[in-house]
């Protein structure tokens, strides 16, 4: 990979792995837009550890906090909400963990395709905006309950299939359920914590067993901007989420949802 490549791909996966659009899909078109081949297991690590790197740096506070309020008896408020929250996160992350592990090689024969992303890229960026148009927003994180975030977590199943968008399909579950859009979106980029860690590590054990040579210098160029970009990411989504709400990132969903459907079937 050429430097360029390295740090195109790497703030593209930086970027798109927080906002509820496809990174799939954008790293699909970029490859097509440069002619550039798929940029292999030893990149998709690299930029796995360092998307992780920053929603760990970014919510280090709130990790502190349930961790340290779940090493102690609850003995205020504080405490019984991080407990809570803590609790949500293992149980919307247990459905995914366990299909996709049992399904993993499913997902890479069958539906890494460039027509089943450019078709989940439209059609659940109209469930996006239905869920953020008609679902109340009165809810808080702190009015997640276990059986909430265990539907989350089942709708985090769809995400195994490309072009779905793990973010997106968690902050529409948020949302159909009626929690706020920020609060819809910070339960979203916590559970990629253990998503992404296992996702990281289990990559990590393949290339490390693997024979293939490790040009490190390229990984740590590809996990360093990736966790900037990260960084940048959810700061910024965050913000705009209070100003914008979520109709613009849908707009963009859908038009790139035809885009790709044009690469496919249109264009020669």
């Amino acid at each position: 990979m050429t430097l360029v490549q390295i740090i195109v791909l790497s703030l593209v996966q930086g970027l798109t792995e927080f906002l509820p659009v496809s990174s799939s899909a954008h790293l699909i078109l970029g490859g097509w837009a440069f002619g550039w081949a798929d940029q292999g297991l030893v990149f998709d690590v690299a930029t796995h550890l360092g998307t992780l790197f920053a929603v760990l740096v970014y919510f280090r506070r709130d990790l502190a906090a349930m961790t340290a309020s779940s090493l102690r008896p609850a003995r205020t408020v504080e405490d019984r909400r991080n407990r809570s929250m803590l609790v949500a996160i293992v149980f919307a992350s247990v459905p995914v963990l366990i299909v996709g592990f049992l399904a993993r090689d499913l997902v890479e024969q069958y539906l890494r395709d460039v027509r089943v992303i450019a078709w989940m890229t439209i059609v659940f960026g109209l469930l996006l905006w239905l869920a953020d148009a008609w679902a109340r927003r009165d809810r808080s994180l702190y009015d997640m309950r276990w059986k909430q975030a265990l539907l989350i977590g089942l709708a985090q199943v769809c995400a195994l299939v490309p072009g779905v968008s793990r973010s997106g399909v968690t902050i529409t579950a948020g949302r159909a359920l009626g929690f706020a859009p920020d609060a819809a979106a910070r339960f979203s980029f916590l559970l990629a914590i253990p998503i992404v860690a296992v996702a990281g590590g289990y990559g990590a054990l393949k290339v490390l067993t693997g024979e293939a040579p490790i040009d490190w210098s390229q990984f740590l160029l590809a996990l360093a901007f990736s966790a900037a970009a990260g960084w940048v990411c959810i700061a910024a989504f965050l913000a705009l989420l209070r100003r914008v709400g979520l109709l613009p990132f849908v707009l963009y969903r859908l038009a790139l949802g035809v885009l790709l459907v044009w690469l496919v079937y249109g264009s020669p």
